[in-house]
């Protein structure tokens, strides 16, 4: 009996496709993968939140190693301390793998997290290379989700980060008000300093547990792509809102107001100072506009101006700027 057919084909479950997937594109980004302990000194953990009782060894395999990770962070930097004293100051390495809350199963979660240090390239004479910062960790981010099937430009992006990252150099991608799908941003110097690394450190924490599934298609075959015959329209404008407004509740708001029509929502400018009141600034709102079937009147254009601007003052309180 030939064998040839006989044994069925691998398979995977969704859960382990997204860590493959996750793994891939880091690795495609000039990442290299990272293997470390479950555990990590709990002088090392308390840099990265609360230790509760339950996910502390009562009999650990090294006084290092007494805690179970809560998260994957503090073994990378510790990884890249060693590269450090070796001479290696450009680290990019990452890790998938679990980390814990407490002990009880669901208290164990998958993360993809990763750093950068040093700069974010070799030395090379087509261009000068910069120190890694926070927009490095954010494209990394995007890139996994992306590939996880998620549309990072409908995603929330928060300033909110946890304290061991650095404020106003960090974020959040929320998917709602209370899914949180990634962490972003600078290591805050505190911990640098307590963990010996000269910094910047870009770092990223994606939870994968927390990226949707997607929904089962019924046919895989691509949605056929329409393109349109007739000319897009932009429209600028200039809103003085609150200084706490982000550029996400623009967009927002803007996007609302006809989501087939309006195909692209771009903030362009910021600023604040001279004539502008004490706690207020200006922001520069760009729409593009995409019929599909005929070309748009100059009434038609001038009313769909005037609802976005009705949108964003009623969502933010903003002032059209004249």
């Amino acid at each position: 009996m030939a064998l040839e057919g006989a044994m069925p084909n691998a398979a995977r479950t969704l859960d382990q496709t997204r860590r493959f997937d996750g793994r891939r594109i880091l690795a495609s980004r000039g990442m290299t993968e990272a293997v470390t302990y479950s555990f990590l000194a709990e002088k090392d953990a308390m840099l990265f939140g609360s230790i509760p009782n339950s996910i502390k060894l009562t009999n650990p395999i090294s006084s290092d190693l007494s805690v179970m990770r809560s998260s994957i962070l503090p073994n990378l930097i510790n990884a890249a301390v060693r590269n450090a004293a070796r001479g290696i100051l450009d680290t990019a390495i990452f890790e998938v793998g679990p980390q814990f809350a407490g002990d009880q199963p669901a208290d164990q979660t998958t993360a993809a997290s990763g750093i950068r240090t040093g700069n974010n390239m070799v030395r090379h004479w087509l261009g000068n290379s910069r120190v890694v910062d926070a927009f490095d960790a954010k494209a990394d981010v995007t890139a996994v989700l992306n590939e996880l099937g998620i549309a990072t430009d409908r995603l929330q992006v928060s300033p909110q980060a946890p304290s061991y990252f650095h404020p106003g150099r960090s974020g959040s991608f929320q998917q709602g008000p209370k899914n949180t799908l990634a962490h972003f941003g600078e290591v805050h110097p505190r911990v640098l300093k307590a963990m010996g690394i000269p910094g910047p450190v870009a770092a990223f924490e994606i939870f994968l547990d927390n990226v949707t599934k997607p929904k089962r298609k019924k046919d895989t075959a691509r949605p056929h792509l329409s393109l349109s015959a007739f000319q897009r329209v932009s429209r600028d404008f200039a809103f003085v809102i609150n200084e706490d407004v982000t550029a996400e509740m623009i967009t927002s708001a803007a996007n609302k107001v006809d989501k087939e029509l309006i195909t692209e929502t771009d903030v362009f400018d910021v600023f604040a100072g001279g004539n502008l009141e004490e706690g207020k600034k200006s922001m520069a709102l760009s729409i593009t506009l995409q019929p599909m079937d005929r070309t748009l009147t100059d009434a038609e254009i001038e009313e769909v101006a005037k609802k976005v601007v009705a949108s964003v003052t009623k969502a933010t309180g903003a002032a059209l700027r004249m």
